[in-house]
């Protein structure tokens, strides 16, 4: 393992052992329909006791995916779901939360929805290459010293730091932020990655039974939540 790589670990552990970061996963049962009845509420999904409006269209099924920049499963499962997305329904709308739960995720949060609002999304997939395969933290104790690692990163991928600055202190990315720490608490989330599905279904790849299995389990679930 690179040694920048057992640098940014090291960094990560001693900020989740700071109460930054929680696990395991909420349960709440509920009943199948008839599209998902190959898969078994309470255990491969949770029928969440709090629905929560979606974003989109009342054409569309909207599948969320609660991640953190940080964190190793969440990484693990992101090429699946980048394969996934040109394939997937075409009523189905794909959004990404991250997820807050403190200081660093915060940080990494705000980079995401800076990213958005530049229209570099992009640039996604090497935020986590940078985290887990170069060391690059991109988050800190000291929140300007964060901002400063992640202009100085996007820098390398040619957004300039007007551009940077103008996004990351802008109104979309402030009321982004806020609507993700109210969709944590709201969604009970203790574990990333979790999949939420039309704001009523949550599932895991643990719970789905492995990353392939999971891509087929949101689409069953959303199917069933397709507008007739």
């Amino acid at each position: 393992m690179p040694v920048k790589t057992h640098r940014a670990l090291a960094f990560f552990a001693v900020l989740l052992a700071g109460g930054w970061m929680s696990s395991g996963v909420a349960h709440a049962a509920g009943p199948a329909t008839s599209a998902v009845g190959q898969w078994r509420p309470g255990t491969n999904y949770q029928l969440l006791g709090a629905p929560q409006p979606t974003t989109v269209g009342s054409d569309k099924v909207e599948v969320d995916e609660v991640f953190w920049y940080g964190c190793g499963h969440c990484y693990a499962l992101d090429p699946t779901l980048e394969e996934w997305k040109p394939r997937k329904a075409p009523y189905v709308e794909f959004v990404r939360i991250p997820v807050i739960w403190g200081q660093v995720h915060r940080q990494h949060a705000k980079l995401y929805y800076t990213l958005q609002a530049l229209h570099r999304l992009d640039l996604h997939t090497k935020v986590f290459d940078a985290i887990h395969k170069e060391g690059i933290t991109l988050a800190s104790r000291d929140d300007l010293e964060a901002r400063a690692k992640q202009q100085a990163f996007l820098a390398t991928q040619g957004v300039s730091e007007k551009d940077f600055n103008a996004a990351y202190d802008s109104m979309t990315v402030a009321s982004n932020m806020l609507r993700a720490e109210d969709l944590t608490k709201k969604y009970a989330i203790s574990s990333v990655p979790t999949l939420i599905v039309n704001g009523k279904f949550s599932t895991s790849v643990a719970e789905a039974g492995g990353a392939e299995q999971l891509i087929s389990l949101i689409n069953d679930l959303a199917a069933s939540e397709k507008p007739r």
